[in-house]
C-alpha cells in the first residue's frame, strides 16, 4: 500500500505542477495557479500520515517505509528547485519570457553550482534520517533494521554526492575555448575582413 501511495504522490506532484503552470501561463489565473502549487506539500503530508498509521497498526517496518521517508526528503530538498526550474521553462515557452539561465559549465562557477546541489542532497538526507529516526522511536522495540539501513543509505548518498561536488572544486572543469577564446575569435574574423578589403 505504501509503494502505491508513493507512486500516487509522484503522479500527483506532476499533475498539480502541470495544472498550476497551465493555469498561470495559458489561462492567466494566477491565484488558482498559486493555490494548486501550494497543494504540493499536502501530498507529502498525506504520505507521512499514512506511513505513520501503517506502522502504528503493527505493520513490519520495511524498505517501503524507508522509501517513503526518502521521497519526502527529496521533495523537501529538491521540490522548490524543480518547480522553479520548470516555471522558468514554462514562462519562456508559453508566455514569451526570456529563456531561463543555464547552469554554469566551467570553472569555479560550476563548482559553486554543484556545491549548492549537494547542500540540497544534505537537506534531503537530513529530513529522511529525521523521519526514519522518528519512525524508529514510534515503532518502539520491534525490528527496525530496515529503517536503520535506509538511514545509512541516505547518509551514503549525501557523502557520495559531496565527493562528486568536491571534484569540481579540486579539478575545475576548464572552458575548452579558454578565457580569451571569444577575443581571439573576434580578432581572426576582423583580420579576415581586413584581408578581403
Amino acid at each position: 500500500m505504501i509503494v502505491a501511495l508513493i507512486i500516487a504522490c509522484e503522479v500527483g506532484f506532476w499533475v498539480l505542477l502541470a495544472l498550476g503552470l497551465t493555469a498561470r501561463y495559458v489561462l492567466h489565473w494566477r491565484r488558482i495557479s498559486v493555490a494548486l502549487l501550494l497543494c504540493e506539500p499536502l501530498l507529502e503530508l498525506v504520505l507521512f500520515v499514512v506511513t505513520a498509521i501503517d506502522l502504528r497498526n503493527g505493520a513490519e517496518p520495511g524498505w517501503e517505509h524507508g522509501l517513503a521517508a526518502l521521497y519526502i526528503g527529496f521533495t523537501v530538498g529538491y521540490g522548490h528547485y524543480t518547480i522553479r526550474w520548470l516555471d522558468g521553462h514554462a514562462a519562456h515557452r508559453l508566455a514569451g519570457g526570456p529563456p531561463p539561465p543555464k547552469p554554469p559549465r566551467y570553472g569555479m562557477a560550476r563548482a559553486r553550482h554543484e556545491g549548492r546541489l549537494w547542500l540540497r542532497t544534505v537537506v534531503m538526507a537530513a529530513v529522511a534520517c529525521a523521519l526514519l529516526q522518528g519512525a524508529v522511536w514510534y515503532v518502539g522495540h520491534g525490528d527496525t533494521s530496515s529503517l536503520r539501513s535506509t538511514q545509512w543509505a541516505a547518509l551514503r548518498m549525501a557523502g557520495i554526492h559531496g565527493l562528486i561536488a568536491l571534484t569540481y572544486t579540486i579539478w575545475p572543469k576548464k572552458d575548452p575555448g579558454g578565457p580569451g577564446a571569444a577575443e581571439s575569435a573576434g580578432r581572426v574574423t576582423f583580420e579576415k575582413q581586413g584581408a578581403r578589403r
